[in-house]
């Protein structure tokens, strides 16, 4: 990475993008094509990692009678625990919860309790009295302690937690939980809202035993959100679990970077939730030596986390409400890292290039547009992502460096406007419309001012969108 915007310099925290498929400011690269992932490939699948116990169940908080209460606990004793949170001034009571969880614990917990159809959000003391009792009712039926629960709410805002319907439930369920993959796909389903599929990913890797082999370890997701999804944690749950063998802190410093570049890179509808939150939990079960920071396990663990999380985020993106399919930008050429990613972020946010995309518009003059508009992230996000402290306060919300006449874009592989060339390309039109008829658009931006790198998922803006959310609560 280029130290030019005062990003940290040397290898990445993961793998991410090769620094060989970013483009220096002397090469060219081909912008037709994708830029590669450094990342391990994730199978859509809800896989139990050893240690892990877990399902889900119909309690009566959502009208429409789908599952509605999940659970996800040990097999034994604490597990290490790291979490990413929303940091919106209206946090969900589960939001408070969780962050006292893990302060007074230390990061070490033995459930996660997950409620559906209720957010549980803007609801004063009450609200913050009923979480506390969610817990409880939680320990009781597992057997542990109240201060061992972690909490994940969703659903209407202003609306507080049915406690009868959730006692009843959590007494039903407890009984039942299950190590299979079975279990975790019902936990998954229990997760969703508005969610048209359930949302699961997996990773295999292999790591160190204390005898010096090699052990199968894995890295297992679940997630949802489709709507109401922003960067600064797009509006979504996520539960990610691993039989690894980690401390808490080795877990945050993997998964708030992990975050930072991809959950924090989704956007459907530019409005950021009151409930978001991402818990990492390590049984430890699988056998492998304790994952030290700094150390290969420890980028292997990074990078399988970060897998995990990417294609989590990819499928949200592909079931935007209302969305008839996902909308890529990936940037290149960057003066850094945070620059590629802002710029990605700021065009696949734009209401204007996500009506382009619904109409299958090759409108590269959007596309332009929001690139120019596009800042960094906050300086949160930026020391989260790897940058010094010190740099993130001092270019968190600047402008992202672009310069016009370095700048190339191509859509779904057309080559639209080359600033090196004069600016506006002659091309297809009708064939780049056409091969915008796909699943997913690919917007591919070269900024040709350094190596850095990033990427940003949406979906196109339809008229669906607009129905279902005029109608959510009525």
């Amino acid at each position: 990475m280029t130290a030019a915007r005062g990003h940290v310099t040397g290898p990445r925290p993961t793998p991410g993008f090769s620094a060989d498929a970013a483009s220096h400011a002397d090469e060219r690269v081909d912008v037709r094509t994708p830029l590669p992932s450094g990342l391990p490939e994730a199978e859509r699948r809800a896989v139990m990692p050893a240690g892990f116990r877990a399902g889900g169940r119909a309690i009566g908080i959502k009208a429409s009678g789908r599952p509605d209460l999940a659970l996800v606990a040990s097999t034994g004793g604490p597990i290490a625990a790291a979490a990413v949170f929303t940091p919106n001034a209206f946090a969900a009571a589960p939001v408070r919860r969780s962050k006292a969880v893990i302060a007074a614990s230390g990061g070490w917990v033995r459930a996660v309790v997950s409620t559906s159809g209720s957010a549980n959000a803007a609801t004063g003391a009450a609200g913050d009295e009923d979480q506390v009792r969610v817990g409880e009712l939680v320990a009781d039926a597992l057997g542990i302690d109240p201060g061992e629960v972690l909490h994940l709410s969703t659903g209407v805002i202003g609306t507080r937690l049915p406690l009868a319907r959730v006692a009843a439930g959590v007494a039903a369920l407890a009984p039942q939980l299950a190590s299979g993959d079975d279990a975790f796909a019902a936990a998954a389903e229990a997760l969703r809202t508005t969610d048209s599929v359930t949302k699961a990913a997996v990773v295999r890797l292999e790591l160190p035993a204390p005898d010096a082999t090699s052990v199968p370890v894995i890295v297992s997701g679940i997630a949802k959100g489709v709507g109401m999804i922003h960067p600064r944690m797009a509006t979504m749950l996520s539960i990610v679990l691993t039989d690894a063998a980690a401390e808490p802190g080795v877990l945050s410093r993997i998964l708030r970077p992990a975050a930072a570049r991809t959950w924090n890179q989704l956007s459907v509808d530019g409005d950021t939730s009151t409930n978001d939150t991402v818990f990492l939990l390590a049984s430890g079960a699988s056998g492998a030596a304790p994952v030290v920071e700094g150390s290969p396990s420890a980028a292997a663990l990074a990078a399988a986390v970060e897998a995990v999380a990417r294609d989590l985020a990819r499928q949200q993106a592909a079931d935007g409400e209302g969305a008839t399919c996902i909308l890529t930008c990936q940037v290149s050429g960057a003066a850094g890292d945070a620059d590629a990613r802002a710029v990605a972020r700021a065009v696949i946010s734009s209401s204007l290039v996500k009506a382009a995309a619904h109409g299958k518009d090759p409108n590269w003059g959007r596309i332009a547009g929001a690139a120019g508009n596009a800042r960094l992230a906050d300086a949160a996000v930026l020391e989260a992502a790897g940058m010094t402290s010190e740099a993130a306060a001092r270019l968190g919300g600047t402008a992202a460096a672009v310069s016009p006449d370095r700048l190339r874009i191509a859509i779904a592989g057309h080559v639209v406007f080359d600033g090196t060339q004069g600016g506006p390309q002659p091309f297809d039109k009708a064939a780049a419309s056409a091969a915008m008829a796909g699943p997913e658009i690919l917007i591919r931006l070269d900024l040709g001012l350094g190596s850095g790198s990033g990427e940003a998922f949406g979906c196109d803006l339809t008229e669906t969108y607009v129905t279902e959310n005029s109608e959510y609560t009525t």
